[in-house]
Protein backbone atom coordinates (compact mmCIF):
# COMPACT_ATOMS: atom_id res chain seq x y z
CA UNK A 1 0.00 0.00 0.00
CA UNK A 2 1.43 3.57 -1.28
CA UNK A 3 -0.64 6.06 -0.10
CA UNK A 4 -0.27 9.07 -2.61
CA UNK A 5 0.05 12.76 -1.17
CA UNK A 6 0.59 15.97 -2.00
CA UNK A 7 1.34 19.04 0.18
CA UNK A 8 0.32 22.60 -0.31
CA UNK A 9 1.12 25.54 1.71
CA UNK A 10 2.75 28.96 0.98
CA UNK A 11 5.78 28.31 3.62
CA UNK A 12 8.60 26.09 1.71
CA UNK A 13 10.34 25.30 5.10
CA UNK A 14 6.99 23.66 6.43
CA UNK A 15 6.52 22.30 2.95
CA UNK A 16 9.58 20.66 2.88
CA UNK A 17 9.53 19.67 6.28
CA UNK A 18 6.58 17.89 6.32
CA UNK A 19 7.76 15.94 2.93
CA UNK A 20 11.08 14.76 4.72
CA UNK A 21 8.35 13.43 7.85
CA UNK A 22 6.16 11.54 5.73
CA UNK A 23 8.82 10.29 3.36
CA UNK A 24 10.17 8.15 6.19
CA UNK A 25 6.84 6.48 6.60
CA UNK A 26 7.27 3.79 3.49
CA UNK A 27 3.43 3.45 3.07
CA UNK A 28 3.86 7.12 2.13
CA UNK A 29 4.79 8.82 -1.17
CA UNK A 30 4.66 12.18 -1.55
CA UNK A 31 4.60 13.10 -5.08
CA UNK A 32 3.83 17.10 -5.35
CA UNK A 33 4.66 20.57 -3.32
CA UNK A 34 2.52 23.26 -4.29
CA UNK A 35 2.58 26.79 -3.11
CA UNK A 36 -1.30 27.40 -2.78
CA UNK A 37 -5.03 26.49 -2.98
CA UNK A 38 -5.18 26.74 -7.06
CA UNK A 39 -2.16 24.50 -7.65
CA UNK A 40 -3.52 21.81 -5.55
CA UNK A 41 -6.60 21.70 -7.29
CA UNK A 42 -5.11 21.73 -10.50
CA UNK A 43 -2.67 18.99 -9.83
CA UNK A 44 -5.59 16.52 -8.64
CA UNK A 45 -7.15 17.80 -11.22
CA UNK A 46 -4.47 15.89 -13.96
CA UNK A 47 -2.72 13.28 -11.52
CA UNK A 48 -3.81 10.24 -8.94
CA UNK A 49 -3.69 11.90 -5.68
CA UNK A 50 -4.77 9.98 -2.65
CA UNK A 51 -4.98 12.78 -0.14
CA UNK A 52 -4.16 16.57 -0.80
CA UNK A 53 -2.75 18.34 2.64
CA UNK A 54 -3.92 21.78 2.73
CA UNK A 55 -2.69 24.82 4.39
CA UNK A 56 -5.64 26.98 5.79
CA UNK A 57 -4.16 30.48 4.66
CA UNK A 58 -2.57 30.35 1.07
CA UNK A 59 -2.63 33.02 -1.81
CA UNK A 60 -4.73 33.00 -4.28
CA UNK A 61 -6.79 30.06 -3.07
CA UNK A 62 -7.39 28.76 0.55
CA UNK A 63 -7.26 25.53 1.66
CA UNK A 64 -11.11 25.67 2.46
CA UNK A 65 -12.11 27.23 -1.08
CA UNK A 66 -9.42 24.54 -2.44
CA UNK A 67 -11.35 21.56 -0.37
CA UNK A 68 -14.78 22.37 -2.21
CA UNK A 69 -13.14 22.09 -5.92
CA UNK A 70 -11.32 19.24 -5.24
CA UNK A 71 -14.30 17.46 -3.65
CA UNK A 72 -15.92 18.33 -6.70
CA UNK A 73 -13.64 17.59 -9.33
CA UNK A 74 -11.71 14.77 -8.40
CA UNK A 75 -11.53 11.31 -5.94
CA UNK A 76 -8.46 13.05 -3.71
CA UNK A 77 -9.49 13.31 -0.18
CA UNK A 78 -8.67 16.71 1.39
CA UNK A 79 -6.89 16.78 4.47
CA UNK A 80 -6.74 20.18 6.28
CA UNK A 81 -3.28 20.80 8.40
CA UNK A 82 -2.96 24.36 10.06
CA UNK A 83 -1.89 26.28 13.14
CA UNK A 84 -4.83 28.10 13.09
CA UNK A 85 -7.87 26.21 15.18
CA UNK A 86 -10.60 29.33 14.01
CA UNK A 87 -14.03 27.93 14.23
CA UNK A 88 -15.00 29.62 11.04
CA UNK A 89 -12.07 27.23 8.98
CA UNK A 90 -13.01 23.93 10.63
CA UNK A 91 -16.75 24.07 9.55
CA UNK A 92 -15.84 25.83 6.01
CA UNK A 93 -13.78 22.94 5.63
CA UNK A 94 -16.31 20.16 6.79
CA UNK A 95 -18.71 21.86 4.79
CA UNK A 96 -16.80 21.63 1.43
CA UNK A 97 -16.04 17.99 1.86
CA UNK A 98 -12.53 18.06 4.24
CA UNK A 99 -11.79 14.58 5.80
CA UNK A 100 -9.85 15.55 7.97
CA UNK A 101 -8.80 18.84 10.50
CA UNK A 102 -5.22 18.70 12.12
CA UNK A 103 -3.35 20.87 14.09
CA UNK A 104 0.64 21.32 12.95
CA UNK A 105 2.30 20.85 16.31
CA UNK A 106 0.55 17.02 16.42
CA UNK A 107 3.52 14.67 16.63
CA UNK A 108 4.34 13.17 13.51
CA UNK A 109 2.83 9.48 14.38
CA UNK A 110 -0.57 11.49 15.30
CA UNK A 111 -0.07 12.94 11.87
CA UNK A 112 0.70 9.41 9.89
CA UNK A 113 -2.37 7.78 12.07
CA UNK A 114 -4.70 10.07 10.98
CA UNK A 115 -3.73 10.19 7.28
CA UNK A 116 -3.66 6.32 7.34
CA UNK A 117 -7.32 6.51 9.04
CA UNK A 118 -8.42 9.05 6.01
CA UNK A 119 -7.18 6.87 3.44
CA UNK A 120 -9.26 4.05 4.68
CA UNK A 121 -12.22 5.83 5.08
CA UNK A 122 -12.58 7.35 8.38
CA UNK A 123 -12.93 11.19 8.84
CA UNK A 124 -10.85 12.85 11.54
CA UNK A 125 -11.60 15.88 13.64
CA UNK A 126 -9.09 16.96 16.39
CA UNK A 127 -10.74 16.80 19.77
CA UNK A 128 -9.53 19.81 20.48
CA UNK A 129 -11.64 21.16 17.53
CA UNK A 130 -14.61 19.62 18.52
CA UNK A 131 -14.30 21.23 22.35
CA UNK A 132 -13.45 24.42 20.61
CA UNK A 133 -17.15 24.51 18.62
CA UNK A 134 -19.15 23.33 21.54
CA UNK A 135 -17.08 26.26 23.25
CA UNK A 136 -18.35 28.50 21.37
CA UNK A 137 -21.92 27.48 21.69
CA UNK A 138 -23.98 28.14 24.57
CA UNK A 139 -25.38 25.67 26.54
CA UNK A 140 -24.47 21.91 27.79
CA UNK A 141 -24.53 19.49 25.21
CA UNK A 142 -28.49 17.86 26.15
CA UNK A 143 -29.54 21.49 24.94
CA UNK A 144 -27.40 21.05 21.21
CA UNK A 145 -29.34 17.47 20.76
CA UNK A 146 -32.62 19.20 21.76
CA UNK A 147 -31.89 21.66 18.68
CA UNK A 148 -31.73 18.99 16.26
CA UNK A 149 -35.20 17.20 14.94
CA UNK A 150 -35.41 14.21 17.72
CA UNK A 151 -38.14 12.64 15.67
CA UNK A 152 -36.39 12.01 12.34
CA UNK A 153 -34.06 9.26 14.46
CA UNK A 154 -34.23 6.06 17.12
CA UNK A 155 -33.14 6.16 20.10
CA UNK A 156 -30.23 4.18 19.31
CA UNK A 157 -28.98 6.54 16.44
CA UNK A 158 -29.22 9.17 19.09
CA UNK A 159 -27.30 7.38 21.50
CA UNK A 160 -24.61 6.66 18.76
CA UNK A 161 -24.75 10.38 17.11
CA UNK A 162 -23.96 11.54 20.90
CA UNK A 163 -20.66 8.97 21.01
CA UNK A 164 -19.29 10.09 17.74
CA UNK A 165 -19.91 13.59 18.69
CA UNK A 166 -17.56 12.89 21.89
CA UNK A 167 -15.64 11.87 19.52
CA UNK A 168 -15.60 7.80 19.90
CA UNK A 169 -15.00 5.52 17.29
CA UNK A 170 -17.00 2.64 16.08
CA UNK A 171 -15.35 0.06 17.89
CA UNK A 172 -15.45 2.22 21.35
CA UNK A 173 -19.05 2.86 20.41
CA UNK A 174 -19.71 -0.68 19.89
CA UNK A 175 -18.45 -1.48 23.27
CA UNK A 176 -20.38 1.28 25.13
CA UNK A 177 -23.34 -0.41 23.41
CA UNK A 178 -22.47 -4.07 23.50
CA UNK A 179 -23.19 -4.11 19.98
CA UNK A 180 -21.30 -5.30 17.13
CA UNK A 181 -19.30 -2.41 14.85
CA UNK A 182 -21.19 -4.11 11.45
CA UNK A 183 -24.77 -2.42 13.59
CA UNK A 184 -22.76 1.03 14.21
CA UNK A 185 -21.67 1.21 10.89
CA UNK A 186 -25.24 0.92 9.74
CA UNK A 187 -26.72 2.88 12.31
CA UNK A 188 -24.21 5.88 10.92
CA UNK A 189 -25.07 4.77 7.14
CA UNK A 190 -29.23 5.15 8.50
CA UNK A 191 -28.76 8.76 10.09
CA UNK A 192 -26.37 9.90 6.88
CA UNK A 193 -29.22 8.64 4.56
CA UNK A 194 -31.76 10.67 7.35
CA UNK A 195 -29.63 14.14 7.77
CA UNK A 196 -27.75 14.03 3.18
CA UNK A 197 -24.58 14.29 5.43
CA UNK A 198 -21.59 12.95 3.74
CA UNK A 199 -19.71 11.39 7.17
CA UNK A 200 -19.25 11.21 10.81
CA UNK A 201 -17.83 14.63 11.07
CA UNK A 202 -20.38 16.21 9.74
CA UNK A 203 -22.70 13.97 12.26
CA UNK A 204 -20.28 15.18 15.10
CA UNK A 205 -20.90 19.06 14.38
CA UNK A 206 -24.24 18.41 13.28
CA UNK A 207 -25.60 17.04 16.83
CA UNK A 208 -23.54 19.57 18.65
CA UNK A 209 -24.95 22.82 16.62
CA UNK A 210 -28.37 21.51 15.10
CA UNK A 211 -26.65 23.19 11.76
CA UNK A 212 -26.14 21.07 8.48
CA UNK A 213 -23.06 21.88 7.00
Amino acid sequence: MTIRIIIADDNPFIREGLKIILNTYEEFDVVSLVNDGEEAVEYCRTHNVDIALLDVRMPHMNGVEATKKIVESTKTKPVILTTFDDDDYILGAIKNGAKGYLLKNNDPERIRDALKSVYHGTSIIQDEMLDKIKDSLSGELQVFEAKIDTTMFTQRELEIMSFIAKGYSNKEISEQLYISGGTVANYITSILDKTGLKHRTQIAVYYLTGKIY
